[in-house]
């Protein structure tokens, strides 16, 4: 693969990959407890696309974008960035192939240095993983700030000079340094007043445009993801319980966890009398063990819970095109009215 990769090429490819961390024991007589923080995710990310993440707090979005960076190794699966197992690479071919993907904090104002000037902060990828002249640091730089709305001008200033929406854009400027192919994006606009998120994200999608960068969109904001993103994979516990366009799984959700999440969007008129609300906690069950070895991760929330979602849990399988859910009634979940538009 080459780096003159069209859309539609398969720039990402994560394979049945697993990251599981031990906690500390909790005495000496005990085995240390484990933590399943991602189990058997796979997805494909197309060059030029955007594929967003959602998932409540927990359910491994943050786990699943250091694995893409590289900056953990999973204990199962692989993860492959233009067609390399960024796994297997050693520290030098490592350190080239980070010249294709970069990432974009979600703080704006703890993830730059406030003792560097922005010209040398944005520049920072740029001597690390090519070690670039410092004159040639600056004047990308200061192309990159110009890029991203700012002025040049504003690459000898430090960030306490900048509001946070410009903090933001200069963390996207310094993402797109090295000329990635894929940005990592960690909840970018989460920590910003509405009005500015809006501004970053048509700034991020003017960037695509232009440059043809692959997004990686990791966020809990389900209407940030339906606005930018061309695809979307729904986590919990972990695993993938369904995946598709943003028009189907926020008008048609086929899994009762991704129902839960429009569900818990405010909104700004009361639902209609004909409109259920199968989600609203008087309407819950009774929360439940589960067979942990088999059983759907979900069933002790679920308002559809039959008796083999206790012991069988249920693969992805596909609905539509593209359109998968790991449910067993999922037929009967996305039938229902009452989803958002």
């Amino acid at each position: 693969m080459t780096a003159e990769a069209t859309a539609g090429t398969a720039l990402l490819q994560v394979d049945g990959v697993s990251r599981h961390y031990r906690l500390p024991r909790e005495s000496l007589f005990t085995k240390a407890p484990v933590v399943r923080a991602l189990s058997d995710v796979s997805f494909t990310l197309h060059a030029g696309r955007s594929l967003g993440v959602v998932g409540e707090s927990g359910s491994g979005k943050s786990t699943l974008a250091r694995l893409v960076m590289a900056l953990e190794r999973p204990d199962a699966g692989r993860v492959r960035f233009d067609g390399q197992d960024l796994a297997a690479l050693d520290a030098d071919a490592l350190r080239r192939a980070r010249a294709g993907f970069q990432m974009v904090f979600q703080d704006p104002y703890g993830s730059l240095d406030p003792r560097r000037r922005i010209w040398q902060t944005v520049a920072e990828p740029l001597a690390i993983l090519q070690g670039a002249p410092r004159a040639q640091q600056r004047e990308r730089a200061a192309e990159a700030l110009e890029a991203v709305g700012l002025r040049a001008s504003d690459a000898g200033k430090y960030p306490h000079e900048f509001s946070g929406g410009q903090r933001q854009r200069i963390a996207i400027a310094r993402a797109l340094m090295t000329r990635p192919r894929l940005i990592v994006a960690d909840e970018p606009v989460s920590a910003l007043d509405v009005s500015v998120q809006a501004q970053v994200l048509n700034l991020m999608q003017d960037l695509q445009d232009s440059f043809n960068v692959t997004y990686l969109f990791v966020s809990h904001d389900l209407a940030v993801v339906d606005l930018v993103c061309d695809e979307v994979i729904v986590l919990y516990q972990g695993r993938v319980v369904e995946q598709g366009d943003p028009d189907t799984l926020f008008r048609a959700a086929a899994h009762p966890y991704t129902r839960a999440l429009l569900d818990a969007v405010p909104r700004l008129q009361p639902p209609s009398d004909d409109e259920p609300a199968p989600f609203a906690p008087t309407a819950l069950p009774p929360v439940i063990a589960v067979d942990a070895t088999g059983g759907c991760p979900f069933a002790p929330r679920c308002a559809f819970r039959q008796d083999r979602c206790l012991h069988d849990a249920p693969q992805p399988r596909r609905l539509a095109e593209r359109h998968r859910a790991a449910c067993h009634e999922a037929e009967r979940v996305m039938s229902l009215p009452g989803v958002a538009a």
